[in-house]
């Protein structure tokens, strides 16, 4: 069976959080189907928020129905109701990939964006493959992975040594971490091990795989022992990765402030590009030189760009707010684009900031599913806006899944927790 892909005896600072048992005590537990009802009751508030994400985004009457399954990824770019799941360009944990690559493949999404790293491509396909198996989908999302050419708010990893924190700090970093990557668990309020029969793989600090680098954490430490770790991701590696025939698209991070990087990482990419479906450039309102900044990259790209291309305008990067205001400045930013007449060819992507107020707010502005002449495309019509991605605000039913990698495989308890709640969540997804 395809969920047998997400069972697993991994421990994360969540399960712990909500008082689920030690693996080699779950067996028969009237406690875990206890702690499996608390989890449902506090996160369904998490999961009506993603079903009206969702639901207001895609228009899906069944998941085995004729209309879904022959929306290809570009129709929806076409039509204006692209839907990406943002992963995460730095996290890296793959079993909460693989659980929300299943999840939203089974919504309908168009495409998965993720880290440019091995493991986790495979951790997406996985999750996809269980989605196909369970529900015997035929729409299949691309695949992408996302790099940067120079320093990114989306590629660093917060780092401290938990040596050096005070035994009766309050620990705000924990409380703020939103992908409860910050651990505390081997040490008491004394500092000394408080569970001596933890598994090895719980140590304190940042546990780096979680991390995706939302910075939160580092305002907030009392006494300024955090700090980030930027990174670049190696082209060749992501050359290797490209020529995969489980990688449909790309997507670089710029500052589109200087195009001598850009550069750089394009060439040396070479022709590993050549196979891709999508390129999306994802860079942040510069203001007047905006336009300009785009025209030279795609002047850059032009001369091996064989697939179509995509503007990913990041309006609020790394925000994760769900408040109607933290849409504005990207929906701003596509005003700002749509209405410009000398921008380069390519689809246009909100990003940033996304949540469940934006499509009202780019229905307010006339922009949600407007068409516009194409005029390099036989006069074909596509939407002004090809769609909106989805990050922070997407993964909050990660943890959903999570409970079934405490129950053994097959069980009662397995299928019973199963049913209650991955079939209540695929209800919520396709309704409308």
């Amino acid at each position: 069976m395809a969920l047998r892909y997400f069972c697993n005896t991994k421990i994360s600072t969540y399960h712990h959080r909500h008082g689920f048992p030690n693996t080699c005590f779950y067996a028969n537990c009237d406690c875990v189907i206890d702690a499996a009802k608390e989890a449902l009751v506090e996160l369904r508030s998490s999961i009506e928020n993603v079903k009206s994400l969702i639901s207001n985004t895609l228009k899906l009457p069944s998941l085995s129905s004729s209309s879904s399954s022959s929306s290809s990824p570009l129709q929806s770019l076409q039509r204006g109701n692209w839907v990406k799941l943002i992963c995460g360009a730095s996290f890296e944990d793959v079993v909460d990939i693989r659980n929300l690559s299943l999840v939203y493949t089974l919504s309908g999404v168009d495409c998965i964006d993720c880290a440019a790293d091995a493991s986790v491509v495979s951790a997406v396909n996985e999750g996809i493959e269980a989605a196909t198996e369970i529900a015997g989908l035929q729409k299949r999302p691309w695949v992408m992975i996302s790099v940067n050419d120079d320093k990114d708010l989306h590629f660093r990893k917060a780092e401290f040594d938990p040596e050096d924190c005070p035994a009766d700090c309050s620990r705000p970093c924990e409380i703020v971490c939103p992908a409860n990557a910050i651990s505390f668990l081997g040490k008491s309020a004394s500092g000394t091990s408080s569970n001596t029969e933890l598994p090895r793989i719980l140590v304190d600090g940042v546990i780096t795989e979680r991390c995706y680098g939302c910075g939160r954490c580092l305002p907030v430490c009392p006494y300024d022992k955090i700090r980030e770790v930027t990174y670049v991701r190696d082209a060749a590696t992501t050359a290797d990765l490209l020529r995969r025939d489980d990688v449909d698209a790309m997507e670089i991070h710029t500052s589109g402030r200087q195009s001598a990087q850009f550069k750089e990482l394009w060439c040396a990419l070479g022709d590993s590009v050549e196979n891709l479906k999508l390129i999306a450039v994802s860079l942040p309102n510069g203001g007047a030189s905006t336009i300009s900044s785009m025209n030279e990259m795609f002047s850059i790209m032009k001369p091996n760009l064989q697939c179509f291309n995509l503007w990913q305008l990041d309006g609020r990067p790394m925000s994760g707010d769900i408040g109607r205001g933290a849409t504005k400045e990207t929906i701003a930013f596509a005003i700002e684009l749509a209405k410009a007449i000398n921008r380069p060819p390519g689809f246009l992507q909100l990003a940033g900031g996304t949540n469940a107020h934006t499509i009202d707010g780019l229905r307010k502005k006339g922009l949600f599913q407007t068409t516009s002449i194409a005029v390099d495309s036989s006069n074909s019509a596509d939407a002004l806006i090809g769609g909106i991605a989805y990050g922070g605000y997407a993964r909050k039913v990660t943890c959903l899944l999570s409970i079934l990698c405490y129950l053994p495989y097959g069980s009662n308890l397995y299928m019973a927790i199963y049913q209650m709640m991955i079939l209540r969540l695929l209800r919520l997804l396709v309704e409308y």
